[in-house]
């Protein structure tokens, strides 16, 4: 999975070309290529070739565009904004280049990745909106796949909604305060009665349902998304929660919540982070609370973006109570909860036909107490039990299971960072268990399975906890801190 820090090399932007002069030198295959690119655009193309093969002189005559046919020369480029090198000769391709770049022009020399200023894009155009694809030169095949995929999402009804909305611009902003009021008039818009009529090709209908729309009164309705984030990889994030974030007005995230996570909302959202890690709570529960309440009295849509799944050790319930006694809309959207990464990870069946039919999510805390907690119970008679935040508690939850009789030798798979490409495995019993809270090199979020069903588990790629056991008993017998 690629970094979410990773750099373009080349940043995609569109240029104003409407009246304005490019210029293609070349006059075979690639020369018309790039004509017919640049030919769905209203620019003024200018093709320099001398000798210039049939299907782009008959380009030529169909669209209208001037041909220079002469041998090529520098001069040739005045008043360009732009030039494509596509005569398909290496020397002359570079002589445009030098020359456009003494001009100050933008080129672009159709296969020299190394000579070119700017890239093409594979292009899905539904003028006024056009979506460009762009690999930096690297895999213009991959670029034409994913242009595929994209075009048959589209409907050919995108342009027409387009300049329906763009003829509404100047009255949105004129009618609706910026902001919240604004963009909730777009939203509806576009997903709306008038996106709905012109799909249909009813434009009248549509435009009368964009302007009822536009004089609605109604006020802003609040609404919060209790969101599940995953475990932490982006891709794990459900389909709903990424539409949800991409609309969201204000995004309220946990600290375990990954960056990249986060980034995937809309770019202009209000994003607030609200602490909840261990040892280092920003906000209080209530805080939090009250924050979402105010947040929805003010018709803000609010994404709050927890962890795993909101619902496993979320504090979902308190803020749902507090949702539902302040009047405020709410949602609750599942993720991927740590439990079931960390399974996934180890290709860990967490339930085992004729071994184990039931599962246990716990956090080990309840272990304070003198009686022995119910989950503990069900562990010692064959559920499968996944302990959260489990490296603080690891010793005391197993000397507990171990005293009230599940065996020493019960398998135990844990994962540090599930479902990240950092993400660290261990295994072994859970004699082993208590040498996780020596392990001062496990700084993510750990997490721990328990059971016999453990033992159908892939241990190819992971460490065995023994290991580092017996390292350390080693250490301290020479007198060393490990």
């Amino acid at each position: 999975m690629p970094q979410a820090n990773a750099k373009l090399n080349a940043f995609p932007v569109f240029v104003r070309v409407e009246g304005e002069t490019v210029a293609i030198v070349g006059g075979g295959e690639e020369a018309l290529a790039k004509a017919r690119l640049i030919g769905q655009s209203s620019a003024v193309l200018r093709i320099i070739a001398e000798n210039a093969e049939p299907e782009l002189l008959a380009f030529i005559a169909q669209f209208g565009a001037s041909h220079v046919a002469a041998p090529y020369d520098a001069s040739q480029l005045d008043g360009a904004v732009m030039v494509f090198a596509a005569s398909g000769d290496e020397t002359l391709d570079r002589q445009v280049a030098v020359d456009a770049r003494r001009s100050g022009i933008p080129v672009n020399a159709v296969d020299r990745p190394e000579l070119c200023d700017f890239f093409t894009p594979a292009l899905v155009n539904r003028a006024p909106v056009a979506i460009a694809i762009g690999t930096e030169g690297a895999g213009p095949v991959l670029a034409q796949m994913l242009r595929g995929r994209i075009d048959q999402m589209l409907p050919p009804s995108l342009g027409s909604l387009a300049t329906l909305a763009a003829s509404l611009r100047g009255a949105a902003e004129k009618l609706l305060p910026k902001g919240n009021a604004r963009r909730r008039f777009w939203n509806s818009f576009f997903q709306g009665a008038p996106a709905h009529a012109v799909e249909a090709g009813q434009l009248s209908r549509a435009h009368d349902a964009a302007v009822d729309l536009l004089l609605s009164n109604a006020p802003a309705c609040g609404h919060v998304a209790l969101v599940g984030a995953g475990p932490g990889a982006e891709d794990l994030l459900t389909l709903r929660a990424h539409r949800l974030l991409m609309e969201a007005d204000v995004i309220v995230h946990d600290a375990l919540v990954p960056e990249a996570i986060v980034a995937m909302g809309r770019r202009d959202a209000e994003r607030l982070p609200v602490g909840k890690r261990k040892g280092c709570h920003t906000k209080s529960q209530a805080e939090i609370n009250a924050l979402l309440v105010e947040l929805g009295r003010q018709g803000k849509r609010v994404v709050r973006l927890k962890s795993g799944d909101p619902l496993v050790f979320g504090r979902a319930g308190e803020e749902m109570a507090a949702l539902r006694d302040a009047g405020i809309a709410y949602e609750v959207v599942p993720g991927v909860t740590a439990a079931f990464a960390a399974a996934a990870d180890f290709e860990l069946p967490l339930t085992l036909r004729g071994v184990s039919s039931s599962m246990v999510f716990t956090t080990g805390h309840d272990l304070k107490g003198n009686s022995l907690p119910d989950w503990a119970k069900l562990a010692i008679s064959g559920a499968t039990v996944a302990v959260y935040m489990g490296r603080s508690v690891a010793a005391e939850v197993a000397g507990r299971l171990i005293e009230a009789g599940l065996s020493p030798d019960t398998a135990v798979a844990v994962v540090e960072n599930a479902s990240l490409a950092n993400r660290r495995r261990f295994h072994g019993t859970l004699a082993d268990l208590p040498s996780l809270e020596a392990r001062g090199d496990l700084s993510g979020p750990v997490m721990t399975i328990i059971g016999d069903a453990v033992a159908g588990a892939n241990f190819e790629r992971s460490e065995p906890l023994a290991a580092y056991r017996t390292a350390s008993a080693s250490v301290a017998a020479e007198g060393v801190q490990p």
